[in-house]
């Protein structure tokens, strides 16, 4: 066998074996995003929270959040909110689901990380440093600002003047 033929020969054997060999899947924490995250501000001495965000999957598989850590908090939960006989109430998750081009919405009543323990008061504008782990056990290191949150309270009132004398 000449030179030149094992030389092409080893060429083509290597282009088989880089053809017929897996794509590498880049991990979870490369194909979610977590866009518009923050954490809820709470009156001072409070020692709760809540983590909210959109975790956005562009991976051609679905994805799962298993665990958060903070180091604000002594411990991180995933939560959601159940209705139980018109009682809401939260309930830890063992994970959450990311689909396959799709997005999980982590806000408040819903899906979101739960900050148990504050170790400090969160003020306003502050940032909030927190690892999401995912099943492939990658993570995503984010900032999430602190942000107050207003709840819109409307309310309705009727003025009855007729009779009336001013």
């Amino acid at each position: 066998m000449t030179v030149k033929f094992r030389s092409i020969r080893i060429a083509a054997c290597v282009l088989a074996t880089l053809i017929a060999a897996p794509v590498l899947a880049s991990s979870a924490a490369e194909s979610i995003s977590a866009n518009e995250p923050y954490v809820r501000m709470v009156p001072p001495g409070m020692t709760v929270s809540g983590a909210f965000m959109v975790l956005k999957n562009v991976d051609s598989m679905d994805h799962k959040l298993v665990k958060a850590e903070s180091p604000v908090a002594k411990a991180v939960e995933l939560h959601t909110h159940t209705n139980e006989g018109g009682v809401m109430k939260m309930r830890p998750v063992k994970d959450i689901e990311i689909k396959t081009k799709g997005e999980a919405v982590l806000k408040p009543g819903g899906l979101h990380v739960m900050l148990i323990g504050l170790k400090q008061d969160l003020k306003e504008g502050d940032n909030v440093a927190i690892t999401l782990t995912f099943e492939d056990g990658s993570n995503k290191k984010i900032e999430a600002p602190v942000r107050k949150i207003q709840t819109e309270m409307k309310m309705e009132m009727k003025h009855d003047h007729e009779g009336m004398k001013h």
